[in-house]
C-alpha cells in the first residue's frame, strides 16, 4: 500500500502563486509515475501534470507555462508550483501515484481557491 498526503492549498488572488506538496509513504519502492489531478464542482477529475521517476513531465494544455511539476525521489515528495493562477484553476487538487503493481493511489485532496 501507498499513502499520499497533500499540503499547500489555500485561497489566493488571481495572478498569485501556490506550491502544493505530496509526500508518499508505505510501499514507496513500488511507485512509478506521480502527479496531480484536479476536480472542480460539477466537473470530472482531470489531469494537471505527471512526472516519471526519471523526470519526464506532461502537462495539461490549460496549465502549460504556468505550472511546474517536480519530484524529489530521495524524500518521496512531488511538488506542483502554480504561478499566474486564474479563477478557473479553482478545484480540489489530488496527488496521484501509479505503482509497478498496476495499482493507482490517491491522496485526500487539498483545496485551491483563486479569487478574481
Amino acid at each position: 500500500q501507498v499513502q499520499l498526503v497533500e499540503s499547500g492549498g489555500g485561497l489566493v488572488q488571481a495572478g498569485g502563486s501556490l506550491r502544493l506538496s505530496c509526500t508518499a509513504s508505505g510501499s514507496i519502492w513500488r511507485i512509478n509515475t506521480m502527479g496531480w489531478y484536479r476536480q472542480a464542482p460539477g466537473k470530472e477529475r482531470e489531469l494537471v501534470a505527471v512526472i516519471s521517476p526519471f523526470g519526464t513531465k506532461n502537462y495539461a494544455d490549460s496549465v502549460k507555462d504556468r505550472f511546474t511539476i517536480s519530484r524529489d525521489n530521495g524524500k518521496n515528495v512531488v511538488y506542483l508550483q502554480m504561478n499566474s493562477l486564474k479563477p478557473e484553476d479553482t478545484a480540489g487538487y489530488y496527488c496521484y501515484a501509479h505503482a509497478s503493481s498496476g495499482n493507482n493511489y490517491w491522496g485526500q485532496g487539498t483545496q485551491v481557491t483563486v479569487s478574481s
